[in-house]
């Protein structure tokens, strides 16, 4: 099997799909959700968050088996403050949550980006959370928090040399990957934008070579069960060659 390829089909609703093994998205419209109820955009936020919380049971038993969300990117400090200290207020609440679901689940979190970029608090509860949940055995649930793809790959590197990996003709595909934050995860066969915007932002640039993408209007605290089916169906359409025939 090639390494990107997997196959698994569900019968779901009385309809055989095939399944994405990893689903990855990039979690956009919390403010426009807001904006349309004449709320503030921290309220989409956490409307936001509570929706990350219901697709994580969603995902999990549509029989997904890696779901990865892009929370907070390298770029997004350049938003107000205002709604920076609120983004931080509502990771460190949902990470101290996190213990108690990842028990209950029997899930696995991971964050992946630059964590030294956070606070002491926060990083200590990113810790928690790993360390808690590293043995659990069911969805395997990753975070993009103060991640951007370039700064992972720049990190990457940087890494590979402070191990002496200096010599050209020992790199490969797969020395690189495993100085990436997302090492020993397979790479997401789904990549699904919310929100009507057509743009990778800086998100999982390497892993994405052979994914497929489906953008869709729903904004992010109005996705659902019915959404992500319909994302799966279209994923169940495509003919993924990886560049043969």
């Amino acid at each position: 099997m090639n390494k990107w390829e997997y196959n698994m089909e569900r019968i779901i609703d009385g309809e055989t799909l095939n399944v994405p093994e990893h689903v990855a998205i990039i979690l956009d419209g919390n403010g426009r959700w807001a904006k349309k109820r004449f709320m503030p955009r921290n309220y989409g936020h956490m409307q936001g968050a509570k929706t990350v919380e219901k697709m994580c049971e969603v995902v999990r038993d549509l029989g997904i088996k890696y779901f990865t969300v892009y929370a907070f990117s390298t770029e997004n400090w350049k938003r107000p403050q205002s709604e920076v200290d609120a983004l931080m207020k509502l990771l460190r609440k949902y990470m101290i949550d996190s213990l108690e679901r990842t028990a209950k689940n029997n899930m696995r979190v991971r964050v992946i980006g630059d964590k030294t970029g956070l606070s002491e608090d926060i990083q200590k509860s990113i810790a928690d959370v790993e360390t808690a949940s590293a043995g659990n055995t069911g969805l395997n649930f990753t975070i993009a928090i103060n991640y951007g793809s370039r700064d992972e790959m720049i990190r990457a590197m940087k890494k590979m040399l402070a191990d002496g990996h200096t010599n050209p003709d020992e790199m490969s595909e797969a020395l690189f990957e495993h100085y990436l934050d997302t090492a020993g995860m397979p790479d997401p066969d789904l990549v699904i934008r919310t929100s009507g915007e057509q743009r990778v932002s800086n998100f999982l640039l390497w892993q994405m070579a052979y994914s497929e993408f489906y953008f869709t209007p729903v904004l992010w605290p109005d996705y659902n069960k019915e959404t992500m089916i319909e994302a799966i169906r279209a994923y169940s359409k495509r003919d993924r060659r990886f560049g043969g025939v």
